[in-house]
């Protein structure tokens, strides 16, 4: 059960990654309307993906 917790927690923090360095970039999906936001999300998505796999790691 760690490890499937471990693994949903990363997928979540991929695509909140995937979908705000898109509308960094891109503008898309929400148009670009805050880069201070997207900076945030994309900084938090990138630390709960580190803390998923560290966690994956040390589940036995």
């Amino acid at each position: 059960m760690p490890k499937a917790m471990s693994i949903a927690g990363m997928a979540i923090a991929g695509l909140t990654l995937v979908v705000f360095l898109a509308d960094l970039a891109l503008g898309i999906p929400f148009g670009g309307a805050n880069m201070m936001m997207d900076i945030g999300f994309v900084l938090g998505a990138a630390i709960l993906t580190y803390l998923g796999f560290n966690a994956f790691r040390d589940a036995a």
